[in-house]
């Protein structure tokens, strides 16, 4: 039986969420988060709930009405928690900066007059191409308070990625920056900013704050400095309330195949989960100091770093840069400085400070942390394991979420105060949310039995549609179980017989390797059990005689030898049986990762099938792919 952690007594005495939370909702699920949303400041009270009378185009709260950046500024001033800090921000190179709810409210209004003199109103796209900035929040709340819509675009992607996002969203702003620090230098970013902008139509102008100070070119009439057009704009802003159902994002999210779809997220029903959900498993404290390290143009961003915590009063940590400069301890000094008590980072992340060695958190008092979270992929039992071992020191329970770009918020993760973990599992769906693992034609599978993950009730904070193109949005997530009206998630996953959920990778990752179902996380896991390994992505390579063989491409601790890919073949037949048992093994220097830290396993698929390679610009380190494809070739 795998063994379990309870809930700490101390943190379950004085936990958001009690354990009757469940039973509250479900006993009637629409009028749990009709109780959630009242959380929120609504200019008109919704007196409506859910609507699905033309599914899967949705509704939640359509006939109230609220402002989402009022909720997340302005409600905590008018409440005297002005002086409260809202954001601890720290630049890459050491220059820090703290940011009151109180700077907030006003620097939020500045930016809302800037936009409006720009031209911005509402429902006008505006995309965001910055890195880890306060600005970029401001922004952010900006738009929200106007009514546009952001898209936001992630600092290292390519001109042309960027270019797409402001071609399909008919952009009428680009907000970027003269540069960006990374690992230790100065990037330039407008270069891209003006390459991807050349020639858009419906783009007005190109708004631009000054990072690094480097040379850029200017396009007159077109470019505006952000110091020249925000900071002199006065502080207080009257911000208009919206119908529930008003566009408040764009978040793009790539598939196996075709163009980046941009889901639309809408205001009431998005905040009401993302707000409720952040509260509950993170269990916010009026004294807490909490931190998401990802990168702001990723949806686990928006939700929990920016609408979710800012909606509840939060003070937290924001960071610009990488966590390895100017040396591997980085992240453990910024929690170590402000006293982060709550943790939230990618499993990528975990294994590569596994990687590192103990002796790096070793160095550092990590002894305010109380709450460590997990969010990307899965995490795998021995990651979960040491990252709350030495970094949460026994004592920290870890919230392992699921959920994706178009669930806009948590499905399962557990209740810290309730919940009882399971090292790789996302526990349990959160109250007032439902998931089923079906086979292909519906059929809900036994305890034990892996099949596909749906979700099965409506939640609020769910996509409304894809940007342009409503049909991509119903064939990508209803078609399939049409008749039963669930959302195919597209992730394997198993319940247990004690109703615990662990995810198994996207269904593309589950390999059928003469008749046997073999998910790429249980393979993974299996691998970086081993002390050598420090990372690895798994697929399925065509076989004419098991239908698919499976590959392993690891990265390890150390210096490689010849004898350890056999050797770690020999060790995943021992863990989990001789059908497992890779063809090969692949030592590479990088894994393809988007900066989310999700392995972009679809791309090793391609390099196995001997296929060209699909869109690379997610990325974090194109060139290393490239490599890593050559490599293969020449095997």
């Amino acid at each position: 039986m795998t063994e379990t952690y309870p809930p700490p007594a101390d943190l379950a005495a004085t936990a958001n969420v009690p354990a009757g939370v469940y039973a509250e909702a479900a006993a009637d699920p629409e009028a749990f988060w009709a109780r959630q949303a009242r959380r929120l400041e609504w200019d008109r009270a919704p007196e409506q709930g859910y609507d699905g009378s033309a599914w899967p185009e949705v509704t939640w709260f359509a006939d109230g009405t609220l402002n989402v950046a009022r909720n997340c500024a302005d409600r905590h001033v008018e409440a005297g928690r002005g002086d409260t800090v809202a954001l601890h921000w720290e630049g890459e190179p050491g220059d820090r900066r703290t940011v009151t709810y109180a700077d907030l409210q006003r620097e939020v209004s500045r930016c809302a007059h800037a936009l409006t003199e720009l031209g911005v109103g509402r429902g006008d796209v505006v995309v965001v191409y910055l890195p880890v900035l306060v600005e970029t929040i401001v922004v952010m709340l900006a738009c929200a308070r106007i009514g546009a819509i952001h898209s936001l675009v992630f600092g290292g992607f390519s001109a042309s990625a960027l270019r797409f996002r402001l071609t399909d969203g008919e952009a009428k702003l680009l907000v970027t920056t003269d540069g960006q620090y990374r690992r230790g230098k100065a990037v330039p970013v407008k270069a891209n900013a003006d390459e991807a902008a050349d020639g858009v139509e419906s783009l007005e102008h190109v708004l631009v704050i000054r990072r690094t100070g480097s040379e850029i070119d200017w396009t007159e009439g077109r470019d505006v400095w952000w110091h020249d057009v925000v900071d002199r704009q006065p502080g207080e802003h009257r911000a208009e309330a919206f119908g529930a159902e008003s566009p408040l994002m764009l978040v793009y999210t790539s598939g196996t195949t075709g163009t980046p779809k941009g889901l639309l997220h809408t205001m009431g029903g998005y905040l009401t989960q993302t707000s409720w959900t952040s509260w509950a498993c993170f269990d916010h404290k009026p004294d807490d100091v909490y931190w998401c390290t990802a990168d702001l143009a990723w949806v686990t961003a928006h939700t929990y770093e920016v609408y979710g915590p800012l909606s509840n009063g939060v003070t937290q940590v924001i960071y610009e840069g990488t966590p390895d400069t100017p040396e591997p301890g980085r992240h453990f000094e910024i929690i170590a400085r402000y006293g982060v008590t709550v943790y939230y980072t990618a499993p990528t992340l975990v294994r590569t400070y596994m990687k590192w060695g103990e002796e790096v958190p070793a160095r550092y008092d990590l002894s305010s942390l109380r709450l460590l979270g997990t969010v990307g992929e899965a995490i795998n039992p021995e990651a979960w394991r040491w990252f709350h071992r030495v970094i949460g020191g026994g004592r920290c329970p870890i919230v392992d979420t699921w959920w994706q770009s178009e669930t806009g918020a948590a499905i399962c993760a557990p209740l810290p105060g309730v919940t009882p973990l399971k090292p790789g599992s996302a526990t349990h769906p959160l109250p007032g949310l439902s998931v089923r693992v079906v086979d292909r034609h519906g059929r809900t599978c036994d305890a034990g039995e892996g099949g596909l993950l749906v979700i099965d009730r409506p939640w609020p904070a769910m996509a409304r549609t894809v940007w342009g193109d409503p049909q991509r949005y119903r064939s990508s997530y209803f078609d399939d179980f049409a008749e039963q009206g669930w959302y195919k998630a597209g992730d394997g996953a198993v319940i247990d017989a004690e109703g615990y959920v662990t995810i198994q990778g996207r269904v593309d990752e589950v390999m059928n390797v003469s008749g046997h179902r073999l998910g790429s996380i249980e393979l993974e896991s299996a691998l970086v059990s081993h002390p050598r390994v420090a990372e690895a992505g798994v697929v399925g390579a065509p076989d004419p005689t098991t239908g698919q063989a499976v590959v392993a491409f690891v990265t390890v601790t150390g210096d490689a030898d010849d004898a350890l890919p056999e050797e770690l073949r020999a060790h995943v037949a021992r863990e989990l049986g001789p059908v497992a048992r890779p063809r090969e093994v692949v030592l590479v220097a990088e894994l393809p990762k988007t900066r989310s830290g999700k392995i972009m396993r679809r791309l090793l698929l391609d390099v196995t099938a001997g296929r060209e390679p699909g869109d690379t610009t997610s990325l974090v380190d194109p060139a290393a792919f490239a490599d890593l494809a050559a490599g293969y070739r020449t095997r």
